[in-house]
């Protein structure tokens, strides 16, 4: 067994640098690329992260904006196609060019748009979520995660953690809580450009998951995500949705080895074997 040790590393990107995290080595299985939501980062994904990296390499990549990854220099080039290409950036620095993909929620609008972009690298794909937004809906969700402006009082700082309480899952402590509540701070002043370009992105993403040629699986947790996740059936053209209601928001971290074994049997699966989802 690979030493699944994680480490940090930095490469030089359009916007100055990008971060990303790595855990054990190349092998002949597809390299797994971890694609956090906003506004969060690749730390998301530390606990599980070298779980999957037992017989092969693991990644988790900080978009432009987010984690340790240097800003996008104005919000109008914060987008799912930027973010995407700042992921394949990463894999092009490091030779990689099989890879699956796992996103959560906005990243899975940039691990899509990814697979789009460089179809012939990509094998699988894994959603936590499918962000199927109505029309209807884009400008309410726009409105709701607009940014907070600075008080005295400390009014955006309230309601992120009200809103980390809120949507708290099963197994998520208060410890996983304020470690949330960090990651949302790291992108200061443009903290929601992420959330602006997911919504941006909805109509997109719906004509990218009709059109994906690759095996796509549809994690829909017990989330603020699930009504949009459960609309997916319906433009799946090569995959399949399976609830997970035991988990919600922080699963991640408080059930990282189940999760990797979900994922990892995925990957590892046979197409043949999977056509009876």
């Amino acid at each position: 067994m690979h030493n699944t040790k994680v480490t940090r590393h930095f490469m030089d990107g359009e916007f100055g640098q990008l971060h990303y995290r790595m855990a054990g080595e190349a092998s002949a299985k597809p390299t797994i690329v971890c694609l956090h939501m906003v506004p969060k980062s690749s730390r998301s994904y530390q606990h599980v992260l070298p779980l999957l990296a037992r017989d092969r390499l693991g990644i988790a990549i900080d978009y432009p904006g987010y984690g340790e990854s240097s800003p996008p220099f104005e919000e109008s080039q914060a987008s799912i196609d930027c973010y995407a290409q700042a992921v394949w950036q990463v894999l092009s620095k490091l030779n990689i060019t099989n890879v699956d993909f796992v996103g959560y929620h906005t990243g899975c609008m940039v691990s899509v748009r990814a697979a789009q972009l460089q179809p012939q690298w990509v094998n699988k794909v894994i959603n936590i979520a499918a962000p199927v937004f109505l029309e209807s809906e884009v400008q309410t969700f726009c409105d709701m995660f607009a940014p907070i402006p600075l008080d005295e009082e400390g009014t955006r700082f309230r309601i992120m953690w009200e809103r980390v309480i809120h949507y708290r899952g099963p197994g998520m402590s208060l410890e996983m809580c304020a470690d949330s509540m960090a990651e949302n701070l790291r992108g200061g002043e443009a903290y929601e450009w992420g959330h602006m370009a997911a919504f941006h992105h909805a109509a997109q993403y719906i004509e990218d998951i009709k059109t994906l040629p690759h095996r796509l699986f549809v994690m829909n947790l017990n989330d603020d995500m699930r009504v949009q996740s459960e609309r997916v059936d319906a433009y799946l053209k090569n995959g399949f949705r399976k609830d997970y209601f035991q988990w919600g928001t922080g699963f991640l971290d408080a059930f990282p080895e189940q999760v990797a074994a979900e994922w990892l049997a995925f990957f590892d699966a046979e197409l043949s074997m999977l056509s009876t989802c």
